[in-house]
């Protein structure tokens, strides 16, 4: 909840992930933060991600598929019937791990709740797995980062292979639970 609207969070069936193009993604900081093992540089550095259509999402959802498949969850937070955040949890990244496969907010609705509440909810989840870390690869900009940060996510030393070939230039941050 934030002001006076309560976002609902729910689970999300595979066919509903498409909805994703709801969400404006869209940012933009001159900060952006480079990993050398667990050590974040800050540099100055334009940085932009633009909103996506229903295409630029498609590789995002395919890569989500397996996932979801094998008993992972998407969540999603509507503010009444909009699609306003939405989290992907993949239990099983190694024996003990589980993945924030992805974690989006709606450029109007960011600092208001709606991506702790998300993340909440898939500890809570990841638990029930019996996961002991939680593995992100964050986008390098400062609200993933920090965010990330103030939740007590820190990064690795060692990136973990199949997230860090897909993903180079994010930071890879894990969480115990």
């Amino acid at each position: 909840m934030y002001g006076a609207r309560v976002v609902t969070i729910r689970p999300l069936a595979v066919g509903e992930c498409g909805r994703v193009v709801e969400i404006d993604v869209s940012e933009e900081d001159d900060v952006v933060f480079v990993q050398r093992g667990r050590e974040i540089v800050t540099t100055s550095e334009r940085w932009a991600r633009p909103r996506r259509d229903a295409r630029g999402w498609m590789p995002l959802i395919e890569y989500w598929r397996p996932a979801l498949e094998a008993g992972g969850v998407a969540l999603g937070a509507f503010d009444g019937e909009r699609l306003v955040g939405m989290a992907v949890l993949r239990v099983r990244l190694t024996r003990d791990t589980a993945q924030l496969a992805a974690l989006f907010v709606d450029r109007e609705h960011r600092r208001r709740g709606v991506a702790g509440a998300l993340v909440d909810e898939v500890e809570r989840l990841a638990r029930v797995h019996e996961a002991r870390f939680l593995y992100v690869s964050a986008t390098p900009s400062r609200s993933a980062v920090g965010f990330y940060g103030s939740r007590g996510f820190e990064p690795v030393a060692e990136p973990h292979p199949e997230l860090f070939e897909l993903e180079p230039d994010d930071v890879h941050m894990v969480e115990l639970l």
